[in-house]
């Protein structure tokens, strides 16, 4: 494995937070993934992106892209498409570096190509105070 970034940036930040809320992506109408178990990333340099549990994407519904990549931060990344398309949709570090172990088993999607919808968590905590 390639060394990690961190080696000359320690102070980089990849944020992850666990989510509640329910996400649910689609394609052109198809539902590609669906989860209350989301982490929510958010990268230094980079917008937020959601990544969803392996155990929670029709996988299915996709199939491997060729592209490959690696970010200094997370790994090396594979790809994945639509099973009728050519252009990749989602991707996931198989083995992401130790400071972002837990994205391991978990797919982001492009927000740009898929329909990325957040719902409400459950249970809802923020319900307002009942009046008196």
């Amino acid at each position: 494995m390639e060394p990690s970034g961190y080696l000359d940036r320690p102070d980089y930040r990849v944020d992850v937070l666990r989510q509640r809320n329910l996400v649910r992506v689609t394609h052109e109408g198809v539902v590609l993934a669906e989860t209350r178990a989301a982490l929510l990333v958010a990268e230094q340099d980079h917008g937020l992106v959601l990544y969803v549990p392996r155990a929670d994407v029709r996988s299915e519904r996709l199939a491997p892209s060729d592209h490959t990549s690696r970010c200094p931060f997370k790994g090396r990344a594979r790809y994945w498409r639509p099973r009728d398309g050519a252009e990749p949709v989602a991707w996931e570090y198989p083995e992401p570096y130790p400071e972002v172990a837990i994205l391991r088993d978990h797919v982001a999607f492009y927000q740009d190509r898929t329909v990325v919808q957040i719902g409400t968590a459950d249970p809802v905590t923020s319900a307002p105070a009942p009046r008196p």
